[in-house]
């Protein structure tokens, strides 16, 4: 009798630890649906992959080429990759996205948050990046062009002498 009553507390233990694993992937791809993602690596100061294997592009801002196969290494490469890898590299982003979803590239059109921080925003805000919109993802143009006119009048990032 003993020996059924343990291997049923058994039983209900192991139960109880897949109701558990359960609940964790159910919680942890309702995250990732409702665009959450972790990111798996940094690419360049403005491109990141995701978890899932996705990349993405941020709109509305330009680096300068770290890896580009027919251009040396631009000045201020490292540092917007460095601040980006700093931002974001093992963290959960929320995705926004604006008008086109994905570039000729197939990677994914966003501005990228962590927490209440927009990255692309504070690439320029901090000289990391200049601005580069492409229509129709204009939803925060002006606001960046004027970041980027703050940044060059204070001689930060790549506007430094």
């Amino acid at each position: 009798m003993r020996r059924n009553r343990r291997n049923s507390i058994s039983s209900k233990n192991r139960w109880l630890y897949y109701l558990i694993i359960i609940l964790f992937l159910f919680f942890y791809f309702q995250s990732e649906e409702k665009g959450v993602y972790l990111v798996a690596r940094i690419i360049a100061g403005d491109t990141i992959e995701l978890s899932n294997g996705e990349k993405v592009r941020y709109i509305g801002i330009d680096t300068p080429e770290l890896h580009h196969p027919q251009k040396e290494v631009e000045y201020y490469a490292r540092e917007a990759y460095e601040a980006n890898r700093r931002l974001v590299e093992g963290k959960r982003v929320r995705l926004e996205l604006d008008v086109e979803e994905r570039d000729r590239y197939g990677r994914i059109l966003a501005y990228v948050y962590v927490d209440d921080l927009m990255v692309n925003e504070w690439l320029v805000a901090n000289g990391y990046a200049r601005v580069a919109t492409f229509p129709p993802n204009v939803k925060y143009a002006e606001r960046f062009l004027q970041l980027e006119r703050e940044a060059r009048q204070a001689k930060i990032g790549l506007w430094a002498d």
